[in-house]
């Protein structure tokens, strides 16, 4: 699955090794692809395997996890299986979100389980991936090659908006929990970054707003493009790579 782009030209993302949860629909197929577009080495985490094998017959150099980030004891297995089969980390793209209730519905409304399962998927989640990833991310970190862990927030994380508590209020624990964790480190040179994409032409968005006009969504090719940038913009300058290290990379 590994992949490299010989042209010479300047590539941060070039030989990386990213990992995406929620990677078999919107935003997260896209990141894949881009990732693997400019590439980098790829795993992508989702909860169903038949939607984990569309993506992987699509993508092939992809690796394809079956597991749920909202439940503790699935974070363990899916972090060894992306260490093993990328062989460590550079980047980690928290993904993988949960709207709450399903329509949308005011917080007295809003039943305990949907709530649970809105912070477990959205805060719990991502905290313990992270945690679980550090040391390796850490270890990229001292080798030079950068450690980016992306959060993907929203403006619900930071504007009030009726019906959308379950989701706001998570995304908000989220957004400062990630700023929390970029000062603590910051001297260990992992970056964290929430990141809100904008309001996306995806399953999440559709089940939220169906009455929405999908012309007027961003496309979320176009959204992983611009956090890919982010990202590339965000890791530390790299040597260039000498042609035997090219074919390390390509092999």
């Amino acid at each position: 699955m590994k992949t490299c782009d010989r042209s010479g030209g300047h590539n941060p993302l070039q030989g990386l090794r990213a990992a995406v949860t929620g990677g078999t629909s919107g935003l997260g197929v896209a990141l894949v692809r881009e990732f693997l577009n400019r590439g980098a080495q790829v795993a992508f985490v989702a909860r169903r395997r038949d939607g984990i094998e569309q993506v992987v017959r699509e993508y092939p150099r992809a690796l394809g996890i079956t597991g749920d980030v909202s439940k503790k004891e699935d974070i363990h297995p899916i972090a060894v299986q992306i260490l093993g089969g990328l062989g460590g980390l550079d980047i980690l793209v928290n993904n993988a979100s949960d709207l709450g209730p399903v329509p949308l519905a005011l917080l007295a409304d809003t039943e305990c389980k949907d709530f649970e399962r809105a912070l477990a998927t959205n805060v719990l989640g991502p905290f313990r991936l992270t945690k679980a990833l550090l040391g390796s991310l850490a270890s990229s970190a001292r080798e030079g090659l950068g450690a980016v862990v992306v959060n993907v927030s929203s403006d619900a994380a930071i504007h009030a908006y009726p019906q959308w508590g379950a989701y706001g209020a998570s995304k908000a624990a989220l957004h400062h929990l990630t700023q929390i964790w970029n000062e603590e480190l910051k001297s260990a040179g992992v970056r964290l970054l929430s990141i809100d994409p904008g309001d996306m032409d995806t399953p999440l968005h559709a089940a939220a707003v169906p009455d929405r006009d999908r012309a007027l969504l961003k496309r979320p090719e176009a959204a992983a493009r611009e956090l890919a940038d982010v990202i590339a913009g965000s890791l530390p300058m790299r040597r260039s790579i000498s042609p035997y290290a090219v074919r390390e990379v390509c092999r």
